[in-house]
């Protein structure tokens, strides 16, 4: 037999080293160097070429674009940017119980009715538990061809035999090769598992779709790599006990990355929730201090999230900056410009910044709501419940127009809101604020004029 070589790969950029290090010699990261026995020269996994490969021109033959397979749950198909492409892999990411497989498992329900036999493979269930979720999913699942795998090749084959439009693997650390050394889950597994899917895919046509765990710090497990060879990588978020569930798109190589969908989580399974901005604000106090609303763009979708602020005495020396849905560096400058330009001082206050929904506020156009909501919070007044704000802070304490403001304004206004703070050097809203009072403000020491009730 011949001899494998041993190496490391690193899991963060999925350098290959020859030895093991303390520090990735490439990307720089320490402690990053897993081991994973490289397969021997000689040892290939299955291959499905049938022949020669021939170069087509775009969009003739095998190359032309191929219609979406619409999954049947609308805000799925608004994050993948309108359905399942043929032959893509998706990676889809979450933390234990969030809700994966019962997405999955409505998605193929779906699929199967519409776009043919879709293959449901789980390492982790057995027929039994998963048929116990589909009785609870309803009798649209019964149709789904249902697989207890862990080996990748045995997956594959069992594709060939039954052509399916769409594999769903349940999970990708679960599934493993027999020539490659290791357990299922470490590096070179993860790996290799994925390439073969990935190849079956690319090589039939079929959309494959893996789950993958993640880690402690909220990426998916494995080598980094694996995020570099699918084409949508997604990530479905949500506290256990919650009864809403958020679905972005971290990559996606056939629409927009910014989208996000909204999912609530019912005794029948995943309802999509067709007013996002509604249902957040829901629960919205109307006579607190701390808080404001503001419109944020996820992909095309205006969204209206409201950012809470919380500012209290310091209890210990040096005062705490903690912040969930906004940059923490970015809060860090936003107080500096505040302290500037409105005389108000945080050296000896703890501030804690939230925005609700679990929303991830990473465009600037959300500045003036976060200083508008702090300094709320640190005079004890309430901002009017009517009023959105709107506008980026630059570093001198000027603001600056954001983009999209029509379509901002517009939602806003659907939704009851009355007032509008926006920059003075804002764009004209034009009839989509007909319905608005638009108070501009030319920088930040005038939202402490205007902004309170």
């Amino acid at each position: 037999m011949p001899a494998t070589r041993t190496l490391f790969f690193c899991t963060e950029c999925g350098n290959e080293s020859a030895r093991w290090a303390g520090q990735c010699p490439a990307c720089q990261a320490w402690n990053t160097l897993a081991q994973a026995p490289a397969p021997a020269r000689g040892k290939r996994g299955p291959t499905l070429r049938a022949g020669a490969a021939a170069p087509a021109r775009l969009g003739e033959g095998p190359s032309a674009p191929r219609s979406r397979r619409r999954t049947g749950i609308a805000e799925l198909d608004l994050v993948l940017g309108g359905g399942l492409v043929a032959g893509s892999v998706v990676l889809l990411g979450g933390e234990p119980g969030v809700g994966k497989s019962t997405l999955l498992l409505q998605a193929a329900a779906a699929l199967t009715s519409d776009s043919g036999p879709v293959l449901y493979v789980s390492g982790e269930e057995s027929a039994e538990q998963v048929a116990l979720r589909a009785e609870r999913l309803g009798p649209g699942t019964r149709d789904v061809l249902f697989l207890a795998e862990t080996d990748a090749d045995a997956v594959v084959a069992a594709a060939l035999s039954e052509s399916p439009s769409i594999i769903l693997i349940d999970s990708i650390q679960t599934m493993r090769v027999d020539d490659v050394d290791g357990t299922a889950g470490n590096v070179g597994q993860v790996r290799e598992c994925a390439a073969r899917l990935q190849r079956y895919a690319k090589s039939t046509g079929a959309a494959v779709v893996l789950v993958g765990h993640v880690t402690k710090d909220g990426a998916v497990a494995g080598p980094r790599t694996l995020e570099h060879m699918v084409d949508v990588v997604l990530y479905f978020e949500g506290t256990r006990g919650a009864e809403h569930r958020i679905l972005r798109a971290a990559k996606n190589r056939f629409g927009s990355a910014q989208e996000v969908g909204l999912f609530t989580m019912t005794g029948a399974g995943l309802v999509a929730v067709e007013d996002p901005s509604e249902v957040l604000l829901s629960n919205r106090s109307r006579s607190a201090p701390g808080a404001a609303v503001t419109v944020t763009m996820e992909g095309t979708r205006p969204l209206l999230v409201e950012v809470q602020a919380l500012c209290a005495e310091s209890t210990f020396g040096s005062p705490q900056r903690v912040s969930t849905g906004v940059d923490a560096r970015r809060l860090a400058m936003l107080l500096a410009v505040l302290e500037k330009g409105t005389g108000v001082t945080f050296g000896r206050q703890d501030v804690f910044l939230n925005v609700t929904g679990g929303v991830r506020l990473g465009e600037t156009a959300a500045d003036l709501a976060v200083c508008t909501a702090i300094l709320s919070s640190a005079r004890g007044r309430p901002v009017a419940h009517d009023t959105v704000v709107l506008g980026e802070v630059g570093l001198t304490g000027e603001l600056r127009p954001v983009p999209g403001l029509a379509r901002r304004l517009a939602e806003a206004a659907r939704l009851g809101f009355e007032r509008a703070l926006i920059p003075d050097a804002a764009e004209d809203p034009g009839p989509s604020a007909d319905r608005l009072r638009v108070t501009r403000l030319p920088d930040i020491g005038a939202i402490a004029e205007v902004a309170f009730a």
